[in-house]
């Protein structure tokens, strides 16, 4: 990979993006990448996601380039790449973000510099997302005569109100973080994101692994089923839960007043 960097330590896994003389601007190729990457992480022991961007920003939006790329073809393969199905329900670059929130582990956005368009989006597909106070944010998408198209209008109605959407949407204005976290769209602020995610992903690593992907499902279900399936997955993966290896050990160690050890 070029665009996109992976590694996986101490069951943590690492997964920057890596255009900083770009500021992390989204590639075709970049996006090929990260959704790879991505599933190399669910394919791992990962047990939690830190996202980040290398150099001054997080990400500075779509790369200009594919823009002057569609101006220049005869439609047809701007339409072809938007309007193919090609994961599940959503085309690449919708995947781009939502691939994070099908991951199995939580996935946390360090965020600083700035978080425009694309690269907004791509942090709404985080778990939870970590910024510097000063970290400029923006759907950008109205700027270029478009409307947000990478999985934001899932994502957006999920963490805050149909009036800030619209404000955010109609105008493509630059907020600093402080204000996106008043409206829900960020976790929390930090003076180092990057510490901090890091630090919070020790933590959930040392959970049981099965009970925090576990969470991750049924918060999915909550978020997007009725109340009769919600409550049915609550049961179903309770029942999962109660007494294998991981519930089992977590229960030991705190009766034996020692660190859990997850295998």
């Amino acid at each position: 990979m070029e665009h996109v960097a992976l590694t996986i330590e101490n069951h943590i896994a690492d997964l920057a993006l890596m255009r900083p003389d770009k500021r992390n601007a989204v590639s075709y190729q970049m996006v090929d990448e990260l959704i790879g990457a991505v599933a190399q992480i669910d394919a791992s022991d990962a047990r939690v996601c830190v996202l980040r961007g290398e150099g001054a920003g997080f990400c500075a939006g779509m790369d200009i380039a594919n823009f002057q790329k569609f101006q220049g073809d005869d439609g047809k393969e701007r339409t072809d790449r938007i309007m193919a199905r090609t994961h599940g329900d959503a085309n690449a670059m919708q995947q781009f973000a939502l691939c994070l929130q099908d991951c199995r582990v939580p996935v946390i956005a360090a965020l600083h510099g700035m978080a425009f368009g694309a690269g907004f989006q791509l942090a709404l597909g985080a778990d939870i997302r970590i910024a510097h106070p000063e970290c400029q944010m923006s759907v950008m998408e109205l700027k270029w005569g478009l409307v947000p198209d990478m999985g934001g209008m899932v994502l957006m109605p999920r963490l805050t109100r149909s009036d800030v959407i619209k404000r955010l949407t109609f105008t493509a204005d630059i907020f600093p973080a402080s204000k996106m976290a008043e409206w829900g769209l960020v976790s929390e602020l930090s003076d180092d994101p990057l510490a901090a995610a890091r630090a919070l992903a020790e933590k959930i690593a040392s959970k049981s692994p099965s009970a925090v992907q576990a969470g991750k499902r049924l918060i999915r279900v909550a978020e997007e089923g009725e109340r009769e399936k919600v409550l049915y997955e609550e049961s179903r993966e309770q029942c999962a839960l109660i007494g294998n290896p991981h519930q089992a050990e977590t229960v030991m160690a705190f009766l034996q007043k020692r660190e859990p050890k997850f295998t």
